[in-house]
């Protein structure tokens, strides 16, 4: 069985950069280029060095697991999240896109905009691209998926049903919260998927409920557009999504990968 592997983005008062997560909160640095872009068909080569960090006693900063140019996500792709709305389950992946401005990383803040008046929380599961993908088959997806990534794609639901469009409601600064880590060497079939507001669990479900696998979504994506490394695909939300408020925390937590955290706040008024 291969060993999973969890990789961080994070800085200190004198490295920025990737690390490997070892045991509780230990991490080795990465020398070398971890994070690919539009620039590169893939991501860098690496080494592990002999320094190490404690994420709780070093002043670690945690940042996203990847800078993608996009986050490409899914929409009604749980069956239980189907069954709830008492919707049919879609034919094709209903796609969307978010900008690389709302990504924000673990335990920074989620921002509710003056805007809107109804913000709900959608844990999911995010797939990490990691070499270019274009015109791609599912059967060969695996190899151009670097890892995994928890993302609360977060959601102005009022704008939503006002728009008709899903721009405004899923595009502000912040709403898209990805990480703890990056996580490899594991299959995304069967993993427990659990979102709580307030330590309250609010969405319990499994990986088992998409209506389209990880693997059949890189493919059908990469027909439509390209995909660059270090982009993300958010798989889509299990059933009971539902709203938060400035002062909530939310915690999204996937088997095999840990627990993102983000706490709500108001958007500060104009001056």
């Amino acid at each position: 069985m291969t060993k999973i592997r969890r990789f961080v983005r994070f800085s200190t008062e004198n490295f920025e950069g990737y690390g490997l997560l070892e045991g509780e909160g230990k991490i080795r640095a990465i020398e070398g280029d971890l994070s690919g872009d539009i620039h590169s068909d893939r991501w860098g080569e690496t080494h592990l060095t002999d320094q190490w960090y404690d994420r709780d006693h070093d002043r670690v900063r945690v940042l996203p697991p990847c800078q993608p140019s996009k986050i490409v996500a899914v929409g009604l792709n749980y069956r239980d999240h189907a069954h709830e709305l008492n919707l049919p389950e879609p034919e094709e992946p209903l796609i969307f896109l978010k900008p690389s401005s709302a990504v924000i990383g673990h335990e920074e803040a989620i921002i509710y905009p003056r805007m809107s008046h109804h913000v709900e929380y959608e844990g999911e599961l995010g797939i990490v691209i990691g070499k270019l993908a274009k015109g791609i088959k599912a059967k060969d997806a695996f190899e151009y998926i670097l890892g995994y990534t928890c993302v609360n794609d977060i959601t102005a639901r009022d704008l939503q049903k006002k728009d008709g469009q899903w721009t405004r409601a899923k595009s502000f600064d912040t709403f898209a919260a990805i990480g703890p880590c990056l996580a490899m060497g594991f299959s995304p079939d069967g993993l427990v998927i659990r979102s709580y507001l307030n330590g309250q669990l609010r969405q319990a479900s499994s990986t088992n409920q998409l209506i389209f696998s990880p693997a059949f979504l890189v493919g059908f994506i990469s027909q439509v557009m390209t995909l660059f490394p270090g982009d993300v695909i958010s798989t889509g939300t299990p059933a009971g999504v539902g709203p938060m408020q400035p002062g909530d925390v939310v915690d999204v937590e996937i088997e095999g990968i840990g627990t993102l955290r983000n706490k709500v706040v108001a958007e500060q008024a104009e001056k």
